[in-house]
């Protein structure tokens, strides 16, 4: 979509049977944010409820007729609909509604091309596309193509384009799986090299615009791309950052979750949502003056289950505080939620306690030590401060006596000299 000359003019369809978990509206509200993201043009919305799907025309050839008539009067280029559609399906709305027809997956792959700008990001993006496209090549040719390859003219120019396109389409599929293999290994040296570093991690996770980019240009001091169309970060980022009584953490802010993230895409992207399963912690950043923050929590930590990372210490932080209205049901839900806060990061409000959560945190990540480190090794005293909290030195004659809290990677290079250690409890 995003290489066409003009607008895209795109009808927005969606279908709730007995099994569908979300409402109509807010499908609907969701689609039409992407679509938006993807720089289209939404010129009608339209929801369906059946008992189930039609496995022919998803909403049924006659619903499908009606539309035909929708297309022409609103002049639609393009028919996106929020579910996924099998080859099938999409071959028949196409012939019926008579122009393009995309689904949620291949808006949600665009963007995303749109959006890559690193060699990774575009590597796991082509990937998904390619794996998405190739069981519906078949759908790129015309009628007359394929039947050419029919009973009695096996081997016409139709089935030999086709099957030469899916071995190609395999082929390339292959050599990307294998570059994003060597993507993968480089990511985790990168992730073996930060946990040599004596800093805990922890990754910034949430639905897509939860304001995950701003919080970390707020807590950072840096400067990374955050606005808020949907999936502003595809490529994680990481900052090193300060918190009370002296303690530094790695915080990487990664690709935003969304309601039935596509399959394809977290294949795809499984190197960068790998920085959520290497984490020591979590903070879930949320919406909190989204109408629909409720799912959005649901969808991030069923993801995270997902990915196996639903045991991980979590910081839940609702964001964008200024903006709800009924602020003593967003002070409620606080109450109620284990380790959360209340903040808007954009106007830097209520980062001191969130800082305090995140001090109180790493606390239960960190060793607490006893040391008598030799004058031969005052270096190990220099990183204690760096990379911990001393709360008391001493030089006596045989050696310096430190007491410190400290990472616990740099606790294993001090056991040596230890004369008592224990970890923090929180």
């Amino acid at each position: 979509m995003h290489s066409t000359d003009r607008t895209e003019r795109a009808m927005l369809v969606a279908l709730e049977t007995d099994e569908s978990a979300d409402p109509l509206p807010s499908r609907l509200d969701e689609l039409d944010e992407l679509a938006q993201t993807a720089g289209v043009q939404v010129v009608r919305k339209i929801g369906q409820r059946r008992k189930q799907l039609d496995p022919a025309y998803l909403i049924g050839h006659g619903k499908a007729d009606e539309l035909f008539s929708e297309v022409k009067e609103t002049e639609a280029t393009l028919v996106i609909f929020d579910d996924e559609l099998s080859p099938t399906q999409q071959r028949n709305l196409g012939e019926t509604l008579q122009t393009r027809i995309i689904d949620r997956t291949q808006l949600i792959l665009d963007i995303f091309a749109q959006r890559a700008r690193t060699r990774e990001g575009k590597l796991q993006v082509e990937l998904a596309q390619l794996t998405y496209l190739l069981p519906r090549l078949g759908l790129l040719y015309t009628k007359f193509e394929r039947q050419q390859g029919g009973i009695g003219v096996r081997g016409g120019a139709g089935e030999t384009k086709l099957e030469t396109d899916r071995r190609k389409v395999r082929e390339r599929i292959t050599e990307l799986e294998r570059e994003l293999d060597e993507v993968r290994k480089q990511r985790e040296q990168q992730r073996a090299s930060r946990r040599k570093l004596p800093f805990p991690t922890a990754a910034l996770v949430g639905y897509t615009s939860a304001g995950k980019s701003t919080l970390l240009n707020t807590l950072s001091g840096s400067e990374i791309l955050a606005d808020r169309m949907l999936f502003s970060t595809l490529d994680p980022t990481t900052r090193r950052v300060v918190v009370p009584e002296g303690w530094g953490i790695l915080l990487t802010d990664t690709v935003g979750f969304i309601r039935n993230l596509p399959h394809d895409l977290v294949a795809a992207f499984r190197a960068t949502l790998e920085e959520v399963t290497g984490a020591d912690f979590l903070i879930h950043v949320v919406d909190a003056s989204a109408p629909e923050a409720d799912r959005q929590r649901d969808t991030v930590i069923e993801t995270l289950e997902q990915l196996g990372a639903g045991d991980k210490p979590v910081i839940t932080v609702f964001n964008k505080a200024d903006l709800v209205e009924d602020q003593y049901a967003l002070r409620s839900l606080v109450a109620t939620t284990p380790n959360a806060v209340y903040i808007s990061a954009a106007k830097a409000e209520g980062i001191p306690y969130l800082m305090d959560r995140i001090t109180e945190t790493v606390k239960t990540l960190v060793a607490h030590l006893e040391l008598a480190v030799p004058y031969s090794r005052s270096d190990l005293v220099s990183q204690c401060y760096e990379y911990g909290r001393v709360i008391s030195v001493e030089y006596k004659d045989d050696a310096i006596y430190v007491t410190a809290d400290v990472a616990r990677s740099l606790a294993g290079r001090l056991s040596e000299f230890a004369v008592k250690s224990e970890v923090v409890e929180g």
